[in-house]
């Protein structure tokens, strides 16, 4: 893959597909629908969907595309693939709470090399550049001329006082118990895969998922926090955290800042 080429590309859809998800946000009214796992869809997913598979397929062909609104029609593997999520947030889309972002992926033998993490309500980008490295681009957000981007990097923990990050919408009594066992200064709480940015950018040290997610979910955010020399492992057996799995389930997990002292399982 020519990065050089690819994120570019991957940029202009996920700013196409905020667009589109935006213009059904700003309406007045829109439906929710339930899928057959009894998540919900709104029209902005679909659009914002439609647009980047059909984008990745135009400029890529050839290269498996998984995406979550298309994932029952997945049948074959690669090991190298895009993987999206449209809409990662719908809740808060839903609610109006502005914590939803577009995620675009891609996944070479397990590891997400490069990802786009595109939060429209927030105006806020973040994006692997062709070399790997992290960054945030500011505002206004031409589709085809970046702005000025800033480098991201972790902050060095202090495992005394942790900056702890949590979902906002799948808190838990174990995830609860689980961010007990640190010392933390403080907490705050986001929707989505702003979750692994917030620790990518140092606005926090550890984000714990001790629930259900999907590869789509946490592919682009992954990209985004090793890119900015942080690390994602299974909560289990902090062993590493690989995708293109069966079913592109995941298992529960810990993002984080190299420093903090991992605490075991429950």
């Amino acid at each position: 893959m020519d990065f050089e080429q690819a994120i570019p590309v991957m940029r202009r859809l996920a700013l196409e597909g905020g667009a589109a998800i935006m213009s059904i946000y700003n309406s007045d009214d829109f439906e929710v629908r339930s899928k057959s796992d009894d998540s919900p869809v709104t029209a902005a997913d679909e659009a914002a969907d439609a647009i980047i598979a059909a984008g990745l397929a135009e400029a890529f062909p050839g290269t498996l595309c998984v995406t979550e609104e298309q994932a029952g029609s997945h049948t074959k593997s690669a090991a190298a693939f895009f993987i999206v999520d449209p809409l990662d947030g719908t809740k808060e889309f839903i609610k109006r709470r502005g914590d939803f972002t577009v995620n675009i992926a891609y996944v070479v033998d397990g590891v997400p090399l490069r990802g786009v993490v595109y939060a429209p309500a927030k105006d806020r980008l973040f994006y692997t550049d062709a070399s790997g490295q992290s960054v945030e681009e500011t505002g206004p957000f031409d589709l085809d001329t970046p702005s000025a981007t800033t480098p991201l990097s972790v902050t060095t923990p202090d495992n005394a006082a942790l900056m702890v990050v949590a979902s906002k919408s799948h808190r838990d009594a174990a995830t609860d118990a689980y961010i007990g066992r640190y010392g933390v200064k403080d907490m705050t709480s986001a929707g989505s895969s702003l979750k692994f940015c917030l620790v990518a950018t140092g606005e926090a040290d550890i984000y714990p998922r001790l629930g259900r997610t999907m590869e789509w979910d946490t592919a682009a955010g992954d990209a985004v926090l090793r890119g900015a020399g942080g690390a994602m492992v299974r909560y289990e057996d902090h062993a590493p955290f690989t995708y293109g799995k069966s079913g592109y389930e995941n298992p529960f997990f810990i993002a984080y800042a190299p420093g903090v002292e991992l605490k075991p399982a429950l």
